[in-house]
């Protein structure tokens, strides 16, 4: 039996939703043990050590991101969602059999924790350019929605039966993950632009991320959304790695409290990358759309530094939900930008760029919070009050975060608001491909072109 003939149905959005769905609620259920352990494995330098360990784990991302993308032009998908998922959550099981063992695998899990990449490139094949962003916006929608839950029961879990049952509750939901990808997952890459075997060969210049890049990058367009990406996603790998520290600490948040935020601020999400998504795109465009993320992404990084009291962590998170819909949107606007067989080498360069900031971004937060002397004292908050009065400014890598941001800003200005294929690769298309040649515009509302047929599903 082929490839494509195994998994349930037909390849879809579905499918891929439902991948990345398990995979981070898994994880998000760890987010209350995830900092008992921390603190208890480091007691000194928390934020640095947790730095360091993210660090370690996105430059190993950054580097392996193009290469599996570029495999999964060749090989499909479906393997290595199996292979990136499997490794990703390999960690789970040993948070309670052995701390430094886990947060040595979490390090080393950095070259295959590139799922996203694979899922884009999944979504890519499955669906028609025109109704891609919504499905981007779906699939990041999704990751949102699993976080806005799971924290929360992971908190509960933690605090009426221990840690224990929540590592073990997670490293189930992860195996359910797996078998879903191994019984129902179908292929999505065509076998027409896949070899049909594993032992076919396959050359290093196809294999080698850094030609990957290269090649890529030749595009002006693509380079300038590159640029942006790393700029927007440095401050955001950095304040994800270390923010609920921060609520802890700073703003003297409860564990329950931190989980209600989670929670409040991932519904918010869905909202901003299902329907304002959708409805942006197709009023704005895409470039407006990204340059309105950024704005938002701007204000709630400078809300997030300057902010002292409770009331303004919140309103900055509602802030931040609406940021959300800045990569879906980039996502959209690079698929545009890439052949059909070059979607998994395109996006695994956009989450190999993620993968790099996430390596950056832990360590710069971590190193600033060290410079700055603001430290996890204890993992329950101190009596109510205001914030330490040794910091003048609460939080001062969200401030260096919204300075790069800006910078991402004046970038994405240049990006060309109508985006043609890369030259040099419609060449080596087929005449009578549904892209080839032909200058991919972002569709005029009200147009034929405008029409999105996910939008007509009623399930969506």
């Amino acid at each position: 039996m082929s490839q494509m003939q195994q998994g349930i149905g037909k390849p879809s959005v579905y499918h891929a939703v439902v991948v990345i769905f398990l995979e981070f609620f898994a994880w998000g259920l760890l987010t209350t043990p995830m900092l008992t352990v921390l603190h208890e494995t480091f007691p000194q330098h928390t934020f640095l050590m947790n730095g360091l360990i993210q660090g370690v784990k996105g430059l190993l991302s950054f580097m392996s991101a193009p290469l599996i993308g570029a495999l999964s032009d060749v090989w499909g998908r479906r393997s290595f969602l199996l292979v990136t998922v499997f490794f990703t959550c390999a960690p789970i099981p040993l948070m309670r059999l052995s701390p430094w063992w886990y947060f040595a695998m979490i390090s080393v899990s950095g070259a295959f924790s590139v799922t996203f990449s694979v899922i884009f490139a999944y979504v890519a094949d499955v669906t028609e350019e025109r109704e891609r962003s919504t499905a981007y916006g779906l699939v990041s929608a999704t990751f949102a929605a699993s976080l806005v839950t799971s924290p929360a029961i992971g908190a509960y879990l933690s605090a009426n039966y221990g840690d224990n049952l929540v590592v073990l509750v997670a490293t189930l939901v992860a195996l359910a993950d797996i078998c879903f990808i191994l019984l129902a997952v179908p292929e999505s890459l065509p076998d027409k632009m896949r070899l049909n075997t594993w032992g076919a060969p396959i050359s290093w210049e196809q294999a080698d991320p850094f030609a990957s890049l290269r090649k890529v990058g030749k595009d002006t367009t693509v380079l300038l959304i590159c640029i942006t990406v790393f700029l927007s996603y440095l401050p955001e790998a950095g304040q994800y790695s270390s923010f609920f520290l921060y609520l802890r600490q700073v703003i003297n948040f409860s564990p329950t409290t931190i989980a209600v935020f989670i929670g409040v601020v991932g519904i918010l999400s869905i909202l901003a990358q299902t329907l304002f998504l959708t409805l942006l795109m197709r009023t704005i465009g895409n470039k407006n759309t990204i340059l309105l993320g950024l704005g938002f992404q701007i204000l709630q990084l400078a809300w997030y530094g300057l902010g002292s009291e409770p009331w303004m962590m919140w309103a900055a998170g509602a802030v931040a939900a609406m940021s959300s819909i800045t990569f879906p949107a980039v996502s959209a606007l690079v698929s545009r930008s890439a052949d059909p067989d070059q979607q998994g080498l395109v996006q695994g360069m956009i989450t190999g760029i993620r993968g790099l900031c996430n390596g950056l971004g832990p360590a710069l937060y971590g190193f600033i919070f060290f410079l700055f002397d603001v430290e996890l004292i204890g993992l329950y908050p101190s009596p109510p009050g205001p914030p330490d009065s040794r910091f003048v400014v609460p939080g001062p890598p969200f401030l260096l975060g919204a300075c790069t941001v800006l910078a991402a800003f004046i970038v994405a200005l240049f990006i060309p608001s109508h985006q043609s294929v890369p030259a040099g690769t419609c060449q080596e298309r087929k005449l009578s491909g549904g892209l080839a040649g032909a200058h991919v515009n972002t569709p005029l509302p009200g147009s034929d072109e405008d029409f999105e047929p996910l939008l007509e599903d009623s399930t969506v």
